[in-house]
């Protein structure tokens, strides 16, 4: 596999997950805006739109004491499995009773900024092959492995030696991607940053400011929008979240520089505007995000969805987002919810029954840890 290779950018830019408390109160400088040039909205398959307003209610803390947290992946048996950024570890944490066990650490993570062990899925077989895919930033870039999990070897000795299924992913302190997950095609799919190096989001030969489609093997995905590449969309300053809706339409947040984070519903081989647009834009060469949002409110990490509406955790914003979708455009205005209640929050995943698994980031450097040690919290969201 050809795969392109970056040097790591050390200069630290505005707009980032930087630090910093929301504005009281749950609300926010937000819009909703049209349908992505290109795209064709389209109601639910029930024919119904979820309601303009919701609601959220903090269930329970599954656990705390968690040390940079990035990364979620449920388990079939009501298991999670978190990743910790800055130590390359993989935990299990007890779905019922919040008991942690360290599975091991994985080797050849070079943390250091915004890179890190980051993103992890699960395989589409795991329950025949009980692979682990992580996202990690190694001393040279960022690269996909998968790893062997053995919950019968002691802890700390779980996980097998990574397996490099994809490298080349130009790494930086800062706008480092880092968002896996597996489509509902089978493929897999990896939001990647241009490093701070602006120009990659364009280049459509660079595996910066990218969405990425492989297939579990770690090659070009068949149908892909440009022969033999693995790119699947551009034109992205630093992709966070990844989620498909009930007709497998795949909506992605992004983080903005110092004006727009974007949520954007994904046309394979579409072109997301950055550097050159940041929100909406005028440039029919672009496509407009769904909603956007100023940095200050969001900083958008993971996205989730859960019955006909996206939940977008944020990062500077410590808020969590609801965007209410009608097909590829939002039915409503975003709406936000638990403002500054747990600080940063990090990743966001659907639980199933109406459910959400929230990580929170305060440990990550740009955080408050008064603000509680990191955590899991189960949601029930509507």
């Amino acid at each position: 596999m050809t795969a392109v290779l970056a040097a790591a950018a050390l200069l630290l830019t505005a707009g980032c997950s930087s630090a910093g408390g929301p504005p009281p109160g749950g609300g926010g400088r937000t819009t909703a805006v049209g349908t992505p040039s290109g795209a064709s909205p389209s109601a639910p398959a029930d024919g119904r739109t979820p309601p303009a307003k919701g609601t959220v209610e903090v269930l329970r803390t599954v656990t705390e004491g968690l040390k940079s947290p990035w990364g979620l992946a449920p388990l079939p048996d009501g298991g999670l499995l978190v990743s910790s950024r800055d130590d390359g570890t993989i935990t299990r944490v007890d779905g019922r009773t919040g008991r942690k066990t360290e599975l091991g650490k994985v080797s050849g993570v070079s943390p250091a900024g915004e890179g890190g062990l980051l993103g992890i899925a699960l395989s589409p077989g795991y329950a025949s092959d009980h692979m682990i895919y992580a996202y990690f930033t190694s001393a040279s870039d960022n690269r996909i492995v998968r790893m062997l999990y053995d919950g019968r070897k002691p802890a700390g000795e779980q996980l097998g030696a990574p397996d490099t299924v994809f490298k080349g992913i130009p790494k930086g302190y800062i706008h480092n991607g880092g968002r896996i997950a597996f489509g509902p095609d089978g493929m897999l799919y990896a939001g990647t940053g241009e490093s701070g190096r602006r120009g990659l989001a364009q280049d459509r030969k660079s595996l910066g400011g990218k969405i990425l489609r492989l297939t579990p093997e770690g090659e070009p995905a068949p149908g892909n929008p440009f022969p033999d590449s693995p790119v699947y969309s551009y034109g992205h300053r630093n992709v966070q979240g990844l989620a498909w809706d009930d007709e497998q339409r795949l909506f992605a947040s992004e983080f903005g520089q110092d004006t727009w984070d974007e949520l954007n519903a994904i046309s394979p081989g579409g072109n997301y505007g950055w550097p050159d647009a940041e929100g909406r834009s005028d440039d029919s060469r672009f496509r407009d995000p769904i909603a956007q949002w100023h940095t200050d409110d969001a900083s958008p990490s993971g996205i989730a969805y859960v019955d006909g509406v996206i939940w977008m955790a944020g990062l500077k914003g410590q808020r969590l987002w609801r965007i209410p979708l009608n097909g590829t455009k939002a039915s409503a205005d975003p709406q936000a919810f638990l403002t500054g209640r747990y600080g940063r929050l990090r990743t966001v995943v659907a639980a199933g029954d109406g459910k959400l698994w929230l990580v929170t980031s305060n440990t990550d450097g740009r955080g408050d840890p008064r603000s509680g040690d990191d955590r899991i919290l189960e949601l029930k969201v509507k």
